[in-house]
């Protein structure tokens, strides 16, 4: 069985795969940065992870998932975004409480638990956060989106999910007045910065680049 922070570590490494594609290899300070520990620290884990083969890994390389690794890393992505959304439809907490907790509930090893909790939310696709969940069989279908940054001035979009799950970002969402499936009108954009206006239910606002980059539609 794995520790809770051997788990951690395949989580973050699967997440940068999705991000980035099947094919990338994350970097032993990114992925310390990710999980906001020292190089050095996620070096010793890295070892380990190795010695029980699943991940490749050399010092000073990239890091990539073995298969078992892969296979591990989409159980544990599977529990934590089953449990957001349990959280989210059936006990009111709102999307910006949900990952913290549900980051102690995918610990559990209970595989039966988590298939009837599957069965029981009607197996969803998406988390709050509009985020696949893999299935029972380790299968993620791909969800096709851009970045608001990618948007053109004058264009309408849906937006579909974010990759910004930090409580502070998902509040400032909301002030905006968005949520999953909100249309978004684009309005301008600055060269300059990259500053962009958009209007949301007829509410014209400013948001940083940093903020565009995080909202993902489609």
């Amino acid at each position: 069985m794995l520790s809770f922070t051997e788990e951690n570590y395949l989580k973050a490494l699967i997440q940068l795969r999705l991000e980035h594609g099947q094919d990338y290899e994350s970097g032993t300070n990114q992925l310390a940065g990710l999980l906001g520990v020292k190089p050095a620290t996620a070096t010793d884990m890295l070892k380990k992870l190795r010695k029980k083969r699943l991940i490749d890994y050399k010092r000073y390389g990239k890091i990539s998932l073995t298969e078992e690794g892969i296979r591990h890393a989409l159980d544990i992505l599977r529990k934590h975004r089953l449990w957001e959304t349990f959280l989210y439809e059936k006990l009111d907490f709102s999307w910006d409480e949900v990952h913290e907790v549900a980051e102690q509930l995918e610990h559990i090893h209970s595989p039966k638990l988590i298939d009837r909790l599957d069965k029981f939310l009607g197996y969803p696709k998406v988390d709050p956060h509009g985020d696949a969940i893999p299935n029972a069989q380790g299968e993620l279908i791909e969800i096709s989106r851009k970045t608001l940054t990618e948007i053109e001035r004058g264009t309408s979009c849906l937006m579909v999910a974010v990759k910004d799950n930090s409580a502070a970002f998902l509040q400032y969402v909301v002030k905006v007045g968005l949520g999953l499936n909100t249309q978004i009108d684009v309005m301008d954009v600055q060269e300059y910065d990259g500053l962009m206006e958009i209007d949301v239910n007829g509410k014209r606002t400013v948001v940083s680049r940093k903020f565009s980059d995080n909202i993902l539609v489609k």
